[in-house]
């Protein structure tokens, strides 16, 4: 349940909506339900991805672990330093909205509109997180406990009660829901769903947090990966039920005025529950940014951590504390990161810090799609045994990779045009998320050439031997060959005897 529960508050469904909420309206009109729905299939199917995947290895650096062994300690190498920046970039931008939100509840309106006073009490919350996150797991987990069921239960509420007053004849702007809101192929234009979609790998980024705590998590090899897949799943009836009751109630004129303005779940709550319990919804979005900016820096400390004891990474970003047993040193680092990137770049330009946010879909793609890949590649000699083993460890996640490959590649191309920025920024006639986006992507191809040349052949000197496990009746169990015992659930890998 824990894990779980740090699952859904990883993606904060709550600030995510108000996100992007308008701007997918804006994208596809009445078929926001259906992207949302789109969306969701290779999410699920990557989820799956995760669950096997974890169940042959369980390891805190999920990808980065699994595509080393699948695909070698290059594309292992990439996929790692992909969930380490994704979440440095983001935590800020989750901090702000907590900031700005806490100021909204309290009726303090001239601070919500002052940027000095959000980026301070941002950095605040920054370091309250990362403190909690450096405490214990167990602390984490109780404080997402309350975070994330006030968040889900107050969003269901507000989608009750709008769909109520709509049905009822109560709102004079409202619109009739209809089945074909949840039908993508009933949107005419194939761009406009694209980028539905690309938005949607936003929106539901985040579930695989539970897998990053499988070494602290207990029965690791199945606990993490069901947190992650029964995820996607919540997420899902939560996004349906408040994006048909948002577009229903409002009407798409009033929600295309939020495009780039997440006070759009705020607005719409004041007319439908009123005041003061409008200032529920307003809780929920600060409760889900908060509970997030802990969250995120989870999976990146934890990767981190797996990177330097794999020998990928500086051997310092591998301690764990030897009280409270958490990796305190990544989990520090991932911290001061955030921050460094967080306060200059909202000072210059909250329009950047749009831009940050834009380029995230490119790492994100990239990430999940090498995992779905590098699971089908795993597998392989066990793909054909069953049609479960087919269809679930094979077609699936090579689906959610192909169609998240195919997801990168088009929003390269959107990305590149200048217009595509916050800021209507370009270096070298391209959009600045594009910039931002490949540009982190190439720093990391630099750091891990200078890594591999200084001598660290202890992780690239190496090519994973690859043991497939057997599956058998919907268990993962190691073949003789792998040279672990079979009960363990667990393939032989280098240095697995010292973990």
């Amino acid at each position: 349940m824990d894990a779980l529960i740090i699952g859904v508050a990883s993606t904060a469904p709550a600030y995510s909506l108000a996100a992007v909420i308008g701007l997918i309206v804006v994208t596809v009109g009445v078929q926001s339900p259906a992207v949302l729905f789109a969306s969701f299939i290779p999410m699920f199917f990557i989820a799956t991805a995760f669950y096997y995947m974890n169940r042959a290895d369980q390891d805190c650096g999920t990808t980065f672990s699994w595509v080393t062994r699948a695909m070698g300690p290059w594309a292992g190498w990439m996929g790692g330093w992909a969930i380490s920046v994704t979440g440095i970039l983001v935590i800020g931008s989750l901090a702000d909205v907590a900031a700005r939100y806490t100021y909204l509840l309290l009726t303090l309106e001239g601070l919500a509109a002052s940027k000095p006073a959000i980026t301070l009490l941002a950095v605040v919350y920054m370091v309250l997180m990362t403190a909690v996150c450096v405490y214990g797991i167990e602390l984490s987990a109780r404080v997402q406990n309350f975070l994330i069921v006030a968040q889900v239960a107050t969003l269901l509420l507000f989608a009750v009660v709008a769909l109520f007053l709509v049905f009822s004849g109560s709102s004079e702007t409202s619109l009739s829901p209809s089945l074909s809101w949840f039908n993508p192929l009933a949107i005419d234009d194939p761009s406009a769903l694209i980028g539905g979609l690309l938005i949607g790998v936003f929106i539901y980024w985040g579930w695989e947090s539970s897998v990053n705590l499988t070494e602290e998590t207990e029965d690791s090899a199945s606990a993490p990966g069901l947190a992650a897949v029964f995820s996607t799943v919540i997420l899902l009836a939560t996004y349906l039920s408040v994006a048909v009751a948002v577009v229903a109630f409002a009407g798409i004129g009033t929600v295309t005025e939020f495009a780039d303005d997440d006070a759009i779940l705020s607005t719409v709550a004041t007319d439908v529950l009123g005041s003061p319990w409008y200032l529920l919804v307003v809780l929920s979005v600060l409760t889900s940014a908060l509970a997030s900016t802990q969250t995120t820096i989870l999976p990146a400390s934890r990767t981190t951590l797996s990177m330097a004891r794999a020998g990928a990474f500086p051997r310092a970003m591998g301690s764990v504390h030897p009280r409270f047993l958490t990796p305190h040193v990544s989990t520090i680092v991932i911290g001061i990161l955030a921050i460094v990137w967080y306060v200059p770049v909202n000072l210059i330009s909250e329009n950047f810090l749009f831009d940050t946010l834009s380029a995230l879909s490119l790492m994100v793609a990239f990430y999940y799609a090498l995992t779905g890949f590098a699971c089908a590649i795993y597998y392989r000699r066990e793909l054909f045994k069953s049609v479960k083993n087919l269809l679930f460890i094979g077609v699936a996640p090579v689906l959610g990779a192909s169609l998240l490959a195919y997801l990168f590649f088009v929003s390269i191309v959107d990305l590149s045009d200048p217009g595509a920025s916050y800021t209507g920024s370009s270096i070298f006639g391209l959009g600045l998320p594009l910039v931002i986006g490949l540009g982190f992507l190439f720093i990391g191809v630099i750091f891990m050439v200078v890594w591999r040349l200084t001598g660290h052949d202890d992780f690239f000197g190496r090519t994973p031997e690859i043991v497939p496990p057997e599956v058998a009746r919907g268990e993962v169990k190691v073949s003789e060959t792998a040279g672990a015992p079979a009960e363990s659930g667990v393939a032989a890998r280098p240095g697995s005897e010292d973990r």
